[in-house]
């Protein structure tokens, strides 16, 4: 099986940063693409940020400029540098990875989506 385990969210000033971090584990062969979801308290769960094995990345219009997506693939990770940020952006953030193969048993398997356990992120006024 694979597990995504998050790090970094906490506690900001409007204007500060955070860098959250997301590794998966397992015996990965590959993920196609990862990424950063958010939601906040009555809303529903939205796209932050993703980007492919290949390094496309994608933003939500109201992060762009701001929030920067990265990733290692060779340690299965995936970082989210936010920049600037606002109370808006206050939300429970959960990496995605989509597509993953791995090994079990020796035997390669695949995993549609995979989400990790989400990291508070709380941005004071």
């Amino acid at each position: 099986q694979v597990q995504l385990v998050e790090s970094g969210g906490g506690l900001v000033q409007a204007g500060g940063s955070l860098r959250l971090s997301c590794a998966a584990s397992g015996v990965i062969f590959s993920i196609n693409a990862m990424g950063w979801y958010r939601q906040a308290p009555g809303k529903q769960r939205e796209l932050v940020a993703s980007i492919t094995s290949g390094g496309t990345t994608t933003y939500a219009d109201s992060v762009k400029g701001r929030f920067t997506i990265s990733r290692d693939n060779a340690k299965n990770t995936v970082y989210l540098q936010m920049n600037s940020l606002k109370p808006e952006d206050t939300a429970v953030y959960y990496c995605n990875a989509d597509r993953v193969t791995f090994y079990d048993n020796a035997l390669l398997r695949r995993m549609g989506a995979v989400w990790g356990q989400g990291t508070q992120v709380t941005v004071s006024s």
